[in-house]
Protein backbone atom coordinates (compact mmCIF):
# COMPACT_ATOMS: atom_id res chain seq x y z
CA UNK A 1 0.00 0.00 0.00
CA UNK A 2 1.39 3.39 -1.00
CA UNK A 3 1.96 6.06 1.62
CA UNK A 4 -0.11 8.94 0.20
CA UNK A 5 1.27 11.63 2.53
CA UNK A 6 4.81 10.57 1.69
CA UNK A 7 4.13 10.62 -2.04
CA UNK A 8 2.63 14.13 -1.83
CA UNK A 9 5.63 15.40 0.15
CA UNK A 10 8.11 13.81 -2.26
CA UNK A 11 6.28 15.37 -5.22
CA UNK A 12 6.55 18.81 -3.57
CA UNK A 13 10.21 18.17 -2.72
CA UNK A 14 10.87 17.24 -6.36
CA UNK A 15 9.29 20.51 -7.47
CA UNK A 16 11.42 22.46 -4.95
CA UNK A 17 14.60 20.68 -6.06
CA UNK A 18 14.25 22.31 -9.47
CA UNK A 19 15.17 25.60 -7.78
CA UNK A 20 18.27 24.28 -6.00
CA UNK A 21 21.16 26.73 -6.02
CA UNK A 22 24.03 24.25 -6.09
CA UNK A 23 26.68 25.60 -8.48
CA UNK A 24 29.57 24.15 -6.43
CA UNK A 25 28.50 20.65 -5.43
CA UNK A 26 26.14 20.22 -8.39
CA UNK A 27 23.97 18.22 -5.95
CA UNK A 28 20.41 19.52 -5.80
CA UNK A 29 18.12 18.81 -2.88
CA UNK A 30 14.46 19.57 -2.32
CA UNK A 31 12.47 19.20 0.88
CA UNK A 32 8.83 19.64 1.83
CA UNK A 33 7.36 19.87 5.33
CA UNK A 34 3.86 18.74 6.24
CA UNK A 35 2.19 20.72 9.01
CA UNK A 36 -0.69 19.59 11.25
CA UNK A 37 -3.36 21.29 9.10
CA UNK A 38 -2.04 19.87 5.81
CA UNK A 39 -0.02 22.94 4.82
CA UNK A 40 3.12 22.08 2.87
CA UNK A 41 6.24 24.25 3.13
CA UNK A 42 9.01 23.63 0.56
CA UNK A 43 12.73 24.22 0.81
CA UNK A 44 15.77 23.76 -1.41
CA UNK A 45 19.49 23.83 -0.85
CA UNK A 46 21.19 27.18 -1.23
CA UNK A 47 24.96 27.03 -1.61
CA UNK A 48 27.47 29.82 -1.10
CA UNK A 49 30.99 30.22 -2.46
CA UNK A 50 32.32 30.03 1.11
CA UNK A 51 30.74 26.55 1.48
CA UNK A 52 30.29 26.90 5.25
CA UNK A 53 27.47 29.37 4.72
CA UNK A 54 25.49 26.99 2.52
CA UNK A 55 22.01 26.00 3.64
CA UNK A 56 20.43 22.57 3.37
CA UNK A 57 16.94 22.18 1.89
CA UNK A 58 15.60 20.81 5.17
CA UNK A 59 16.80 23.76 7.23
CA UNK A 60 15.48 26.24 4.64
CA UNK A 61 12.01 24.65 4.93
CA UNK A 62 12.22 24.54 8.75
CA UNK A 63 13.29 28.20 8.86
CA UNK A 64 10.28 29.11 6.70
CA UNK A 65 8.00 27.24 9.11
CA UNK A 66 9.62 29.08 11.99
CA UNK A 67 9.13 32.47 10.32
CA UNK A 68 5.44 31.62 10.04
CA UNK A 69 5.37 30.72 13.76
CA UNK A 70 4.56 27.10 12.91
CA UNK A 71 7.71 25.14 13.75
CA UNK A 72 5.94 23.08 16.43
CA UNK A 73 3.34 21.98 13.85
CA UNK A 74 5.75 19.93 11.70
CA UNK A 75 4.57 16.32 11.44
CA UNK A 76 6.58 15.04 8.43
CA UNK A 77 9.22 15.94 5.87
CA UNK A 78 10.00 14.61 2.41
CA UNK A 79 13.52 14.86 0.96
CA UNK A 80 14.87 14.17 -2.54
CA UNK A 81 18.20 14.90 -4.12
CA UNK A 82 20.82 13.96 -6.62
CA UNK A 83 23.45 15.14 -9.06
CA UNK A 84 22.36 18.02 -11.27
CA UNK A 85 22.70 17.03 -14.94
CA UNK A 86 20.93 18.38 -18.00
CA UNK A 87 18.82 20.74 -15.89
CA UNK A 88 17.44 18.00 -13.64
CA UNK A 89 18.57 15.99 -10.63
CA UNK A 90 19.56 12.40 -11.24
CA UNK A 91 20.23 9.45 -8.97
CA UNK A 92 18.62 6.19 -7.98
CA UNK A 93 19.51 6.15 -4.28
CA UNK A 94 17.32 7.73 -1.58
CA UNK A 95 19.07 10.57 0.23
CA UNK A 96 18.89 11.22 3.94
CA UNK A 97 19.18 14.41 6.00
CA UNK A 98 22.68 15.22 7.19
CA UNK A 99 23.47 15.21 10.90
CA UNK A 100 22.91 18.96 11.24
CA UNK A 101 19.48 18.69 9.62
CA UNK A 102 18.55 15.77 11.84
CA UNK A 103 19.44 17.87 14.88
CA UNK A 104 17.38 20.85 13.62
CA UNK A 105 14.46 18.51 12.88
CA UNK A 106 14.78 17.24 16.44
CA UNK A 107 14.21 20.77 17.74
CA UNK A 108 10.91 20.91 15.82
CA UNK A 109 10.02 17.43 17.08
CA UNK A 110 10.67 18.46 20.68
CA UNK A 111 8.58 21.61 20.27
CA UNK A 112 5.68 19.62 18.79
CA UNK A 113 6.12 16.74 21.20
CA UNK A 114 6.07 14.21 18.36
CA UNK A 115 8.35 11.91 16.40
CA UNK A 116 8.53 13.47 12.93
CA UNK A 117 8.11 11.14 9.95
CA UNK A 118 10.99 11.45 7.47
CA UNK A 119 10.47 10.33 3.85
CA UNK A 120 13.72 9.88 1.94
CA UNK A 121 13.58 9.44 -1.83
CA UNK A 122 15.72 9.01 -4.91
CA UNK A 123 16.13 11.92 -7.32
CA UNK A 124 13.18 10.82 -9.45
CA UNK A 125 11.04 9.92 -6.43
CA UNK A 126 10.71 6.31 -7.59
CA UNK A 127 12.31 4.88 -4.46
CA UNK A 128 10.93 6.18 -1.17
CA UNK A 129 11.72 5.08 2.36
CA UNK A 130 9.79 6.03 5.50
CA UNK A 131 11.53 6.52 8.84
CA UNK A 132 10.85 8.13 12.18
CA UNK A 133 13.27 10.86 13.18
CA UNK A 134 14.10 8.90 16.34
CA UNK A 135 15.40 6.07 14.12
CA UNK A 136 17.66 8.47 12.21
CA UNK A 137 18.86 10.32 15.32
CA UNK A 138 18.77 7.98 18.32
CA UNK A 139 19.68 9.48 21.68
CA UNK A 140 19.23 13.01 20.32
CA UNK A 141 20.43 16.05 22.23
CA UNK A 142 17.57 18.44 22.93
CA UNK A 143 16.11 21.03 25.27
CA UNK A 144 15.71 18.44 28.01
CA UNK A 145 19.48 17.97 28.11
CA UNK A 146 19.78 21.68 28.94
CA UNK A 147 17.25 21.40 31.74
CA UNK A 148 14.52 22.98 29.62
CA UNK A 149 11.32 20.95 29.63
Amino acid sequence: MEDVAGRVLIDHALEASRNAHAPYSRFGVGAALLLEDGTIIPGTNFENASYGLSLCAETVALAAANVAGRLKEVVAIGIVGGVIANGAIEGDTPIYPCGRCRQVLNEAADMGRRDIVVYCASADGAIMRRHLLSELLPHAFGPGDLGIA
